[in-house]
């Protein structure tokens, strides 16, 4: 690979890891809305199919990159996105303790109050999704290089789909489970939140491996590699 080359990958890794960051960094500022999505009209434990918090939407995203990652870059350069993720997830905490600590203007738009009601649980969320989000994307990283390397770089679909939806009920599964046990969420909520985000996020997951193929395509192409051939940033 030229220098030329090396450089626009890093370009990319990079951006790719920034959107990965952002979406991580979004999904735990936004997700004490819901919203409802009602394809079909079914009701599971007292709640409607798909009534689900908006941090939702660019959580599948994390997985689509670090997929993408894997593919092409690596085991390591996948793993080193998902602990920047957890710092900057971390230092978003940080920054909101700082902003909530300083009193508001009298004239201010926002007042502490609201501030407060908005933001006091984000710690929460961060923290719950942090254990969670750890586990299920490792989870979901060593499964998708156990299926590549037991096909040898082939059935994309197989090892995007497969490591995706294990890892996201782990990851459904601890963040609504660790926010009912702080009272976040009302336990009678529980199941019918965790068969809608495990459904959307299977979903999703399902929708995305078109755009998994194309990236994967244009990497290829552009770079000259291989079927599980990986780019070597060092």
């Amino acid at each position: 690979m030229t220098l030329k080359d090396k450089l626009l990958a890093q370009r990319i890794y990079l951006f790719l890891g920034a959107l990965f960051i952002t979406s991580l960094v979004v999904s735990n500022l936004i997700f004490q809305k819901f919203f409802y999505w009602y394809p079909v009209d079914v009701e599971l434990f007292g709640s409607k199919l798909f009534e689900i918090s908006v941090g939702i939407l660019p959580y599948p995203i994390t997985f689509l990159i670090t997929d993408l990652i894997s593919e092409i870059y690596g085991k390591k350069r996948a793993n080193d996105v998902v602990i920047a993720g957890i710092f900057a997830s971390l230092f978003s905490v940080g920054i909101i303790l700082l902003a909530d600590a300083v009193p508001a203007l009298d004239n201010s738009p926002i007042n502490d109050e609201t501030f407060k009601f908005v933001f006091s649980k984000t710690i929460i969320a961060v923290g719950s999704s942090m254990f969670a989000y750890l586990f299920a994307q490792f989870i979901d990283i060593r499964i998708y290089h156990f299926w590549k390397n037991l096909t040898k770089g082939k059935h994309l679909w197989l090892r995007n789909n497969c490591s995706t939806w294990l890892s996201q009920f782990i990851d459904t599964f601890s963040i609504i489970g660790l926010l009912c046990f702080f009272e976040v969420l009302p336990w009678s909520s529980f199941k019918g939140l965790l068969i809608s985000g495990f459904l959307f996020k299977v979903l999703v997951a399902f929708l995305d491996t078109p755009f998994l193929y194309l990236g994967v395509y244009l990497f290829r192409k552009r770079f000259s590699l291989k079927i599980n051939e990986e780019i070597n940033l060092a």
